[in-house]
């Protein structure tokens, strides 16, 4: 079994930053990605950055330039540094793993983030 348990989430000023953490335990597959996925109310799940276990990153057209996503192997864990939030970044975060060689994925139970002066 695999568990995600996410944090770093909370309340911020427009342009400030917070920065969310998952940390993955149990059988981890060495071949993985990692990623954020937001869902706004009333808006469906959207992915907002990826990250292989080989490095390779992917964002959202919206968050490009304004956030990072990075990843610690050997701790397997995965972070969201998010900078120059806007309130259109106010969702729930949701952290996801996925094994591409077998199609599991697992998510974490969300942290809130709200972007609000």
């Amino acid at each position: 079994q695999v568990q995600l348990v996410e944090s770093g989430g909370g309340l911020v000023q427009p342009g400030g930053s917070l920065r969310l953490s998952c940390a993955a335990s149990g059988t981890i597959r060495s071949i993985n990605t990692m990623g954020w996925y937001r869902q706004a109310p009333g808006k469906q799940r959207e992915l907002v950055a990826s990250i292989t276990s080989d490095g390779s990153t992917k964002y959202s057209d919206s968050v490009k330039g304004r956030f990072a996503i990075s990843r610690d192997n050997a701790k397997n864990t995965v972070y969201l540094q998010m900078n120059s939030l806007k309130p259109e970044d106010t969702a729930v975060y949701y952290c996801n793993l996925y094994f591409p060689w077998v199609g599991y994925e697992y998510w974490g139970q969300g942290t809130q983030v709200t972007v609000s002066s």
